[in-house]
């Protein structure tokens, strides 16, 4: 199963799977969408294999592009992981500091954000399509994870995975007002005169509230990869039908 891995080592893995003609329904990994929900939990298991954990591992929730968050406990294990009326509702990040949790995100086009707290041991994942990112997602939890769970930002890592690019993202008026209404991301949108459509970067205006959450350019990392554009990526802006990547990030236990 082809994979891409950002993060491996002692501590923790992460990444986000990929399309995949080989695999069931191209790999897909949503419940959500699909033809057949075995097929998807055939693929989920084949990567729970390769991650050496279990299927039970798995914690989901049920995405709406909301600005919910989850703090994920060892009662959550195994949530949504076979089936969709099980996942945690109505949210669109999760973070856990429990080993042996492969926190989940589903995307295709919209931007993963994987991040782990190098001091105390937090890790977790958002799901940011750009409603997620206009009702600022991604900042309104680290705001949180700095109050509530007393995080240093200097301490926080990130890495912002695959998503449709700004050449490819293409918007009406109305999306672009509420990207430019947040006041940070004018440098991230572009007019294009011939198509009469605004081009946004989703992920430059993420890294943006990574930025304002006091997380340094430094600790973030970038995938380039446009979900669009790569045989690799699933793009809900090509077909509405696609599939799903799976973004993960787990902490190794004993």
């Amino acid at each position: 199963m082809k994979t891409t891995i950002y993060l491996n080592n002692e501590n923790l893995i992460a990444g986000m799977t990929v399309k995949d003609e080989a695999e069931l329904e191209f790999n897909n990994m949503a419940l959500h969408i699909c033809e057949n929900p075995e097929n998807v939990v055939r693929n989920r298991k084949k990567l729970a294999a390769s991650l050496h954990c279990e299927l039970d591992n798995f914690v989901c929730a049920n995405q709406t592009h909301s600005s919910n968050f989850q703090h994920v406990t060892l009662a959550d294990k195994g949530r949504g992981a076979d089936r969709l009326d099980t996942a945690i509702a109505d949210t669109d990040a999760l973070y856990t500091y429990e080993p042996n949790l492969l926190l989940c995100s589903f995307t295709a086009d919209c931007v993963p954000v994987f991040f782990y707290n190098e001091v105390n041991g937090l890790i977790g994942v958002v799901h940011s399509g750009w409603q997620g990112t206009v009702k600022e997602i991604t900042l309104k939890l680290f705001e949180h994870l700095k109050q509530v769970e007393h995080c240093n930002p200097s301490d926080l890592r990130v890495q912002i995975g695959a998503a449709l690019s700004q050449e490819k993202f293409e918007v009406d008026e109305d999306v672009y007002v509420k990207f430019k209404n947040l006041g940070y991301a004018d440098d991230f949108m572009y007019y294009n005169n011939q198509t009469n459509k605004y081009h946004i970067d989703n992920q430059q205006t993420v890294k943006k509230q990574c930025e304002l959450a006091g997380i340094s350019t430094e600790q973030i990392t970038i995938d380039p990869t446009c979900t669009y554009l790569s045989p690799d990526g699933f793009s809900y802006r090509q077909d509405k039908q696609s599939g799903r990547h799976l973004s993960f990030i787990m902490k190794k236990g004993d």
